[in-house]
């Protein structure tokens, strides 16, 4: 496995939708983009900038029942590629009993932002589907230098939304 972290949320401008930009912490500093719907985006958002709603939204909610019954969020493994769709897990423990829960990258992200969660993307993903970009911002919104906005567009150029989607 990989370790990595979310280093941003981003709209392409191109096709107008949100990638999740997740980093590998060490070794070669690749980055793994899975496109998300925008819902999830302003969830995950939402929780790196610590906006707090009147009633809690989705995401929040599952913290809290996690929480409520005793269960941590061990790790969360972006897993694989499978007809241009992404899949992930939920590592979680309560006590010595171990679970794991399948989930869209988009939610299990969500959960491992809320609940300070490691990420982690398996090898022969990072493998085949991880890419080579610089990136100097962090994920609290400060501007893209334009020369990783160029290496991005010249990425977004080469491939299709489609093989993406999850």
């Amino acid at each position: 496995m990989v370790r990595v972290q979310l280093r941003a949320v981003r709209v392409d401008l191109q096709s107008n939708t949100p990638v999740l930009l997740l980093q590998e912490t060490d070794g070669e500093g690749r980055t793994l983009p899975i496109f998300i719907g925008s819902p999830e985006a302003t969830a995950i958002a939402y929780a790196l900038q610590g906006v707090t709603m009147p009633r809690p939204l989705t995401h929040d909610l599952m913290k809290d029942m996690l929480s409520a019954l005793d269960i941590s969020v061990e790790r969360i493994i972006i897993t694989e590629l499978r007809a241009s769709t992404y899949y992930a897990e939920l590592h979680l423990v309560q006590g010595t009993v171990r679970t794991v829960v399948s989930a869209r990258p988009s939610d299990a992200v969500a959960v491992a932002v809320r609940t300070e969660a490691p990420l982690f993307v398996s090898d022969e993903l990072m493998e085949s589907e991880g890419i080579m970009l610089t990136l100097e911002s962090d994920v609290d919104g400060d501007d893209i230098p334009e020369e990783l906005v160029g290496e991005f567009r010249q990425f977004l150029d080469s491939v299709r939304p489609e093989d993406f989607e999850g």
